[in-house]
């Protein structure tokens, strides 16, 4: 009988895009994430002096990141604790099943981001360390990684209307160790996730996006500050302001964005339902107009 391969947790260098109006971090499935994304949430507000996720998963595998200031997750296997400060947006912890995570000292406004393999299924956490320590001994098999379906199709321009992209307002769980806004695939969000970037370190007064995607959903939400989206379908216009990490704004294929009036400290967090093919943007508003300024599809 073969022996089982002991999948163990690993440090990540995210792709880190130096730009001079700030800096972009991105995963998507299929290359930094080795699994089917079925949710993403971050956790927020956290007082000082709290500790956060002190459970197992038995089957969901996880990536976790500080996309503002710092914090130490603390990793048993059932043998050992091993500690990881998290203090740099383009770094990342991939963190398997069956290892008991605690998350704490927190510095002052940090956001943490987790990416995991599974929906939330209470069945699936182990919040008793000694039932941990049991559950690994009993030594209980790990299911098959759900593998993302890369498989880019072809399909038809889409056309949309400006005023179709929808606020939506995330669910919060409030807690006194900190609050937890969590996406679920196509059920928080009109799509599946399949990539998530994040623009940081954002100089005063500096423009951001200012292309269209022509297959492409995103879901931009500011995960810390605030700053202001301008969306445009090549008729009208409209500026939304984001500052509340549990509500986004869903742009529609088609649309034309441009993020601006960043506050000291913003992070723009986006989600999309594709990975990255440079076919998909339109990075000229000249072409955008041409393409979708006179069409009479999104009156």
């Amino acid at each position: 009988m073969a022996k089982e391969i002991k999948i163990t947790e690993y440090l990540l260098d995210l792709p880190k895009k130096e730009d001079s109006r700030g800096n972009l971090s991105f995963l998507e499935e299929g290359g930094q994430i080795p699994f089917k994304i079925a949710r993403v949430y971050w956790i927020y507000d956290v007082p000082g002096g709290q500790k956060r996720g002190s459970h197992a998963f038995k089957n969901q595998h996880e990536i976790i990141i500080a996309l503002s200031g710092s914090f130490d997750v603390t990793l048993n296997d059932g043998k050992e604790n091993r500690q990881y400060h998290l203090n740099r947006s383009h770094k990342a912890l991939y963190v398997p099943p069956k290892m008991w995570r605690c998350i704490d000292n927190f510095a002052t406004n940090s956001v943490c981001l987790v990416i995991s393999s599974g929906k939330y299924d209470e069945s699936e956490y182990i919040r008793n360390f000694k039932s941990f320590k049991k559950y690994i001994k009993d030594d209980h098999e790990v299911s098959e990684i759900p593998q993302p379906d890369i498989l880019i199709q072809h399909r038809e321009l889409q056309y949309n209307n400006s005023k179709d992209c929808e606020i939506i307002d995330l669910p919060v769980i409030r807690n006194r160790a900190g609050n937890l806004t969590p996406i679920h695939n196509s059920v928080d969000i009109p799509f599946n996730v399949k990539r998530i970037f994040f623009v940081y370190d954002i100089p005063f007064g500096k423009k951001r996006g200012m292309h269209a995607h022509k297959h492409c959903h995103e879901f931009i939400v500011a995960a810390s500050g605030s700053f202001d989206v301008e969306i445009d379908d090549g008729r009208e216009k409209r500026v939304v302001n984001m500052n509340r990490p549990m509500q986004g704004i869903h742009i529609l294929p088609g649309i034309w964005t441009k993020e601006f009036n960043y506050s000291s400290g913003a992070i723009c967090l986006v989600l999309t339902s594709e990975v990255y093919t440079e076919e998909d943007y339109i990075r000229k508003y000249s072409d955008y107009k041409q393409l979708y300024g006179n069409n009479t599809s999104n009156l």
